[in-house]
């Protein structure tokens, strides 16, 4: 097998020239298509599939983040190549974002556990007496609840359909 060559450049991208002759509410769309289209070129994608360029979303943010009026003139990216795909990242991350990035990781290393954990069949141990009556002793008491939460719904139901609504009579109608 071929091994797959990583492939991980820094730009700094000009934007103004692009997104000066366009309407001031589309000018930051005009620059994120300016960004795929310059790292479709220097990243050299087949036939320079803007599709295949993949913006990060925490650089995303920071573009929308001063409006669609007014975007950066210019910004430092990294671009890394990932099979077909390329992805764009902020070179200069500000404090907040790297805080919330290294949160978001956090959390989805998390999510990624629970997965496997949900995946791999676990060995069945013999549970002890006390073990299952206290199993079966919850079954009992969720079983309980419910009932009681369903006599509370259906004494609300027969409460709301007494209510009537008032009719209006009108006495002109009557002459």
């Amino acid at each position: 097998m071929a091994e797959v060559v990583k492939l991980e450049r820094e730009y700094t991208i000009p934007l103004r020239s692009k997104w000066m002759n366009k309407p001031s509410y589309k000018r930051t769309r005009a620059s994120v298509m300016a960004i795929k289209k310059f790292i479709a070129r220097h990243m050299k994608i087949v036939d320079r599939d803007e599709k295949k360029v993949k913006i990060d979303r925490y650089l995303n943010n920071e573009l929308w983040f001063r409006g669609a009026k007014t975007p950066f003139s210019k910004i430092k990216v990294i671009a890394r190549r990932d099979g077909e795909n390329v992805i764009v990242e902020l070179a200069e991350m500000p404090e907040k974002l790297k805080f919330a990035k290294i949160k978001d990781e956090r959390r989805h290393k998390k999510d990624d556990k629970k997965k496997e954990k949900a995946e791999r069949p676990e060995d069945k141990i013999e549970k002890t007496e006390e073990e299952k009556k206290e199993e079966k002793e919850k079954a009992k008491s969720v079983a309980i609840a419910g009932e009681k939460q369903a006599e509370m719904q259906a004494k609300e139901q027969k409460h709301m359909t007494k209510l009537k609504t008032p009719q209006i009579k009108r006495m002109a109608l009557k002459k």
